[in-house]
């Protein structure tokens, strides 16, 4: 029994573009941060005439009234998108009641605002809501594509009409000409109304870099273009009404917005920070007090960004509250799929939001009123401890994001701890209120973190590393704006004083940057986790007594001892892989309990990152995507597999009248059926050796693996036996593998003589099929029918347009068309089948991967 993957080629060393691939990611979050840093230092620049006092004034002295007035406007602007999803569903040809879109629309858009690029983050959120109710993957990427654009789309409409409408004013601001702002503003409403021509001129799709668009039509595209006028217009409001009175127009404010905006979500930043308040402070302070404009932004943020997020927070609190009333099973399943990405992003802006309150200084009311109660070594302790408490915050929020169950109770513990913290350092009520709705929903969703991982082990990507440095940097910069009037000296380190809020803040930044440094080296400096060995017999048992509880019929494919295996650390659970080059495959899902399968999937994904690899997830049901999605992966269709409902089938009709025929004359030839069990299989081992001999000869073909049986002794003999007999000879045969709650069969290998008469493949499919229909099971898998079900629209996607390229001229190395006809003989229901993996060339190199394991090298992979 081979007990590992042959060596070869797999393990050349990587060539210079993949590593390049491969430092993409880091190189990206390099330059994002040094984008922060410029944007930090052109702000302190703008600041310098300015103190922190003169900006909490400004704060203070904002209207209540403007503040709900921007509340307001912020609503409108949330009740626009809601449109995006509207249009981009019925795009995607599907349709959704408005509530559950608005829902879903309002925290795509909650989290995707804070987290960064919209479309992706804000693209998992909508995958795991829409998913549940019935959306394909590839109807929820169209949803997310078009989101995306059509957002550009009017976004840039929108400045463009502010360029070409104020341009004179905006000229003033900017130090350029009149002339030239307006017709920057002209040549982009240019480029608007060309796009709509050429929509209304192609109609259908058009073909961009040799692939078909999608493109929706006049009307779509004009009543989207008023639905993000609306929102654009609507958010800028929201800064509009929060600024001071002075000689600045709406249609400027309007046209600064835009362009900030759009260079923040290029920035691909944590909510565009500091690009967006770099450009707007700096075309608004010439007209403006810039203490006025810097307290507007913030006042915005709170209001666009963090208010959002902490409703649609309470909203889960309150989905999670009526779960047991909820009628709709799709409605709960789409709350619990979107909850861990809210609260990780929640514990997140707290966290920022700690670290941002350990770098300034309480009012000086409240130092008062600490004073007279509060001993000072409570104060100096609790804003140091609170302070390093919010960067661990920063790292339990991603824990939080993939369900960890470490992850919920150190954000408890932590939450818990800051309330207290947050009241004795500076009587800081929001904060302990922020912090107590943390505790709820995390209370609320305990149900959902099941998997029982470290959180030390758990691999940060370089966006998570790069959400973090920006938020470190912020607080840097905001410790030397807050006291540069207070001239640095070594006894600042040693003063102890209830007024002394310069070293106070300090010696946070001090501990903040420590507790960083210690994550930063201990996730840097640990070894890889995950060792790669391959599995021998007594791992092949232990999987072998975890599906026999419960695992479904497939995964007895771990019998042929070709793979690797994982085990859940409780050993309920396990994973198959195979690694070849830089793809880590896993043959299908987990198998076991459902929090082993959470645990295995998650330590698969990060094994495979930590050495620099690409986790696959090869044949994976549309059921288990969303798993995937929440760490970064994309699923792409590999075919479908046949499944035979047994209650359902029988042999009567004239529809069934071939298969009949096919029994009746079998029996008038003398031949017999017979189902071999597993301990009797060992006695006709021989003659089975010897159809699958002649079988492979006939086909001039070679035996598979990974993905397939092959016939092995010990993997034969471990399974019943389906067989076929004549004159007491065996003559075909199928290999049967039933799944551990034995409602479930499939077939794995099928081989019979070139002698063996016409029909009988028919036969023994259907005498299999009523033979476990017979013993009560309630369904039976006819395998895969690979690169079927897949679109032949002329806008389907490249992966698409290949595997149906493949399905119709590919019968020279595999008979695609007849394998999916002859299992439809048998009137299957038809279920798809994935591989998830991350987007770009991934997928085809994946496959490629995928194609050389099952085939065991190249000479396979080109041969039948």
């Amino acid at each position: 029994m081979p007990t590992a993957l042959p060596s070869g080629p797999s393990d050349a060393p990587v060539a210079q573009p993949i590593r390049f691939i491969r430092l993409k990611p880091v190189l990206i979050a390099a330059v994002a941060l040094l984008i922060v840093g410029l944007s930090v230092l052109a702000l302190s620049r703008l600041l310098s005439a300015i103190v922190y006092d003169d900006l909490i004034t400004a704060i203070e002295n904002t209207p209540w009234s403007r503040v709900g007035l921007a509340l307001l406007f912020m609503a409108g602007s949330f009740l626009a998108l809601s449109v995006y999803d509207v249009h981009a569903l019925r795009f995607a040809g599907a349709r959704l009641p408005y509530r559950l879109v608005a829902l879903a629309s309002f925290c795509a858009y909650a989290v995707g605002n804070i987290a960064g690029f919209g479309p992706l983050t804000g693209g998992s959120v909508r995958y795991r809501f829409y998913s549940p109710f019935g959306l394909e993957p590839e109807a929820i990427a169209k949803v997310v594509a078009y989101v995306a654009a059509a957002f550009g789309f009017g976004l840039a409409f929108v400045a463009g009409l502010g360029l070409a409408i104020s341009g004179s004013d905006l000229a003033a601001l900017i130090g350029l000409p009149g002339a030239t702002v307006r017709g920057i503003g002209v040549l982009v409403l240019t480029g608007v109304a060309a796009v709509l021509v050429f929509a209304t001129l192609r109609r259908g799709s058009v073909t961009v870099f040799g692939r078909a668009v999608a493109l929706p039509g006049t009307s779509d595209i004009l009543s989207q273009l008023l639905a993000t006028s609306v929102d654009v217009t609507c958010a800028a409001a929201v800064l509009y009404v929060l600024l001071p009175d002075g000689d600045v127009s709406f249609p400027v404010v309007l046209a600064v917005f835009s362009v900030a905006i759009g260079a923040g979500v290029l920035s691909h930043l944590p909510g565009g920070v500091g690009i967006f308040e770099t450009i707007v402070v700096g075309a608004l302070c010439t007209r403006l007090p810039i203490d006025g404009v810097i307290s507007a932004l913030l006042l915005y943020r709170i209001i666009y960004y963090v208010v959002p997020l902490v409703v649609a927070v309470g909203a889960m609190i309150v989905s999670e509250a009526r779960r047991a009333t909820m009628a709709s099973p799709a409605l709960v399943a789409a709350v619990s799929g979107i909850t861990p990405v809210m609260l990780g992003t929640l514990a997140i802006v707290l966290g920022a939001m700690l670290v941002f309150s350990g770098v300034t200084p309480p009012a000086d009311t409240r130092l008062d009123l600490m004073s007279a109660f509060i001993p000072l070594p409570l104060v100096e302790g609790s804003h140091f401890v609170g302070s390093v408490i919010g960067v661990f915050l920063l790292v339990s929020g991603r824990g939080l994001v993939h369900r960890l169950d470490g992850a919920w109770w150190l954000t408890m513990t932590l939450a818990a701890l800051s309330i207290p913290l947050a009241l004795l350092k500076a009587l800081a009520v929001g904060e302990a209120v922020l912090l107590a709705i943390l505790i709820v929903s995390l209370i609320s969703a305990r149900h959902l973190y099941i998997r029982p991982a470290s959180l030390l082990h758990d691999q940060l990507s370089p966006s998570w590393w790069l959400c973090i440095a920006s938020i470190l940097a912020l607080a840097l910069g905001i410790l030397f704006f807050v006291y540069k009037e207070v001239p640095y000296s070594h006894d600042l380190w040693w003063q102890f004083e209830m007024s002394a809020a310069a070293p106070r803040s300090l010696r946070a930044a001090v501990g903040i940057g420590l507790a960083m440094a210690a994550v930063a080296a201990w996730l840097l400096i640990r070894p890889p986790s995950g060792r790669i060995e391959p599995a021998n017999a007594d791992d092949v048992r232990r999987a072998v007594a975890i599906l026999e509880r419960g695992g479904h019929a497939s995964a007895n494919l771990v019998r042929m001892g070709d793979k690797n295996l994982m085990f859940s650390d409780d050993g309920s659970a396990f994973l198959m892989y195979a690694k070849r080059g830089r793809s880590w495959i896993s043959l299908g899902d987990p198998v076991g309990t459902e929090a082993g399968q959470h645990e295995l999937a998650w330590r698969f994904i990060e094994m495979a990152r930590a050495h620099g690899g690409r986790a696959v997830f090869y044949q994976v049901p549309a059921e288990s995507l969303s798993l995937y999605a929440d760490a970064g992966l994309s699923a792409f269709k590999l075919g479908e597999e046949a499944i035979v409902d047994l209650a359902a089938f029988d042999i009567k009709g004239t529809r069934r009248g071939n298969l009949r025929n096919a029994i009746n004359k079998a029996e008038r030839d003398g031949v017999v059926f017979e189902v071999v069990p597993a301990d009797g299989v060992p006695a006709v081992l021989d003659e089975l050796s010897t159809v699958s001999t002649s079988w492979l000869e006939a086909r001039k073909a070679r035996e598979k693996t990974f993905s397939l049986g092959a016939f092995e002794s010990d993997y034969v003999a471990s399974q019943p036996v389906a067989v076929l007999k004549r004159a007491g000879r065996i003559f075909a045969f199928a290999t049967l593998m039933i799944s551990g709650d034995g409602r479930e069969a499939a077939i794995d290998l099928m081989r019979f003589t070139p002698k063996s008469p016409n029909g009988t493949m028919e036969l023994l499919f259907t005498r299999v099929l009523l033979h476990f229909k017979a013993a009560g099971f309630a369904s039976f898998s006819l395998g895969m029918a690979p690169l079927a079900g897949l679109s032949d629209s002329p806008m389907a996607p490249l992966w698409h347009k290949l595997g149906r390229a493949a399905f119709e001229h590919g019968n020279a190395f595999y008979n695609f068309h007849g394998l999916r006809a002859f299992k439809t003989k048998f009137d299957p229901v038809w279920r798809q089948r994935y591989m998830a993996v991350a987007g770009g060339l991934n997928p085809l190199l994946a496959l490629a991967d995928v194609t050389f394991v099952i085939s065991r090298g190249l000479k396979g992979a080109v041969s039948k």
